[in-house]
């Protein structure tokens, strides 16, 4: 494993000069200071939306998010890349009424789901977008209603029942001896739902192909008419394992509209919570990918050490998944000196139980021979879908905001980035062990100093309309969240972007060519989001 820069990552080129790259192609800019954040936001024709995108994949630009937003008698439909630094956000305008756009699929993959969702929800069209099939569950409101209008009700307009979602029209199995196999979307555990059809022939998986939105909360409509602090509150319920990633995504999102400094203090402490948010999760996954293939003895170790982790958030954060403690300017929590300590030594006693576990994970015999040849994403493949964190990264692919777009207190710290070369489920795992001990690391910096001062800057008065961006490396990868206030701090519009929306295909791709059994390990292997992805 490796924790130097890869080179595949510095092929895109630098933010700065996006603009001229489209410019030169043909494609006229207009800069758009209004939107505030770590990105260079341009506006573009609605005539020039496919060609912008051919244009950035034709120079390595990595595709991250789209989303809409309604301004009667308009849509705003926002594109947010990734160039070699930091990010650039394009955006349009389309007619609300049969308002059309050429599709970015076409040169981004990785926008066919979320170009899907844009359709469903606002009732605009991609004109050459290659699945014409819905994607996310809309039983529960009628084919002419978009949710994400500002004419739709909070509520909808549902009967006291929503009929089932059983139509999804899946690609057919075809062939002799090819089979079906439906898993979901109703699981034997308690994770959400979300439905996935193999196809197989014998215990080969020929394909599988995913059906996830069966939950779909409403929390960017829950957002309109909010403030600041409860829109924070429900950003950290996006995905509850990320509560620290996505409130502050959306709490950064919302500083940088206003125009709010955030306390030094307070950012350093965001930072310990995001670590530990980070380390929490991974130790959690390594265990259940071991269980996965029968290694019981891991699994328990693991499961212990991340419990031990948790109780010591509880203890001095209030919370085991240090939710709501992120807030709109700092902080609610500050740590003292025996807190310092109880986490300072935290840090060394799981450091020192890693010493042992993490050598017998990557070298005991029968479990790896379960895990280097299982779940292979090739670098091409993770580049092609856009994946993100620790699934990139067991690729090749090591980008992460900490480094190469840093943010405070990021900026201040060398952050190492574990990365591998083989793809395969055992490669996920080892690049999760490496993020855990640079983790240690980074917490073991923040704590040792942590600067005096507030916890928390009261927001100003908003007396006009504003809008800001947030980006925040999350343990599953990069967090966005896009927030526009209205006067007086009324939340508008939110969006959040979970890592999962681009990771969950790269479990379809992954999994080709391996045996059924193997799906459990393969899933646990990128474990996803439901809850991030069903918005």
């Amino acid at each position: 494993m490796n924790s130097t820069i890869h080179q595949g990552q510095l092929a895109a080129p630098p933010v700065d000069s996006l603009p001229l790259l489209l410019e030169q192609a043909g494609i006229p800019v207009r800069e758009l200071p209004e939107i505030q954040g770590p990105v260079r936001a341009l506006a573009i024709e609605a005539r020039f939306w496919g060609k912008a995108a051919a244009v950035a994949a034709a120079n390595h630009v990595r595709w991250c998010a789209c989303w809409g937003e309604h301004r009667p008698p308009e849509i705003n439909i926002f594109a947010l890349l990734a160039g070699q630094d930091g990010h650039l956000l394009l955006q349009t305008t389309i007619p609300d009424i049969q308002g059309e756009l050429p599709s970015q699929t076409p040169s981004f993959p990785a926008a066919n789901r979320p170009e899907r969702y844009l359709q469903e929800m606002f009732g605009m069209r991609f004109t050459d977008h290659p699945d014409p099939r819905r994607w996310m569950r809309h039983q529960a409101w009628d084919a002419g209603q978009y949710p994400l209008r500002k004419d739709f009700p909070l509520a909808g307009t549902a009967p006291e029942q929503t009929p089932p979602d059983c139509e999804y029209p899946f690609i057919p199995a075809e062939g002799e001896g090819v089979y079906e196999i439906p898993v979901g979307p109703v699981h034997a555990g308690i994770i959400e739902p979300g439905h996935f059809r193999f196809q197989a022939m014998g215990e080969a998986i020929l394909s599988l192909e995913e059906h996830l939105g069966y939950v779909h909360k409403g929390i960017e409509k829950c957002a309109e008419g909010r403030d600041s602090a409860g829109l924070v509150r429900l950003a950290a319920r996006v995905s509850g394992d990320s509560t620290v990633a996505h409130a502050w995504a959306a709490c950064q999102a919302g500083e940088h509209a206003i125009g709010l400094p955030v306390p030094r203090r307070a950012v350093v402490i965001r930072a310990i919570l995001a670590e530990r948010e980070r380390v929490a999760n991974h130790l959690g996954d390594m265990g259940a990918c071991c269980n996965d293939v029968g290694f019981a003895f891991a699994h328990v170790h693991f499961s212990r050490l991340r419990e031990l982790w948790q109780r010591h958030n509880a203890a001095v954060f209030g919370h085991r998944l240090l939710m709501d403690v992120v807030i709109p300017g700092g902080v609610t929590r500050d740590i003292g000196p025996e807190q310092i300590s109880l986490l300072q030594q935290a840090n060394e006693q799981l450091r020192h139980e890693l010493d042992d576990l993490l050598p017998l994970l990557y070298e005991y015999p029968s479990l790896q021979d379960r895990l280097r040849t299982t779940g292979i994403l090739s670098l091409d493949k993770a580049r092609t879908l856009g994946a993100l964190g620790f699934v990139a990264r067991a690729s090749g692919e090591c980008w992460d905001l900490r480094r190469d777009a840093p943010y405070a207190p990021y900026e201040n710290v060398t952050v190492a980035v574990p990365f591998s070369s083989g793809g395969a489920s055992s490669n996920r795992v080892h690049v999760r062990g490496g993020e855990i001990l640079v983790s240690l690391d980074l917490l073991d910096t923040f704590l040792a100093h942590l600067p005096a001062g507030d916890i928390c800057r009261a927001l100003p008065p908003i007396p006009a309309t504003c809008c800001g961006v947030g980006c925040i490396e999350g343990w599953r990868g990069e967090i966005i969240a896009y927030v526009r206030l209205e006067e007086g701090g009324i939340v508008s519009r939110y969006f959040p972007r979970d890592p999962s929306w681009l990771n969950w295909p790269a479990l379809e791709v992954l999994i080709l060519g391996e045996i059924v059994p193997d799906f459990p390990l393969c899933n646990k292997s990128v474990n996803g989001s439901y809850s991030g992805h069903d918005l």
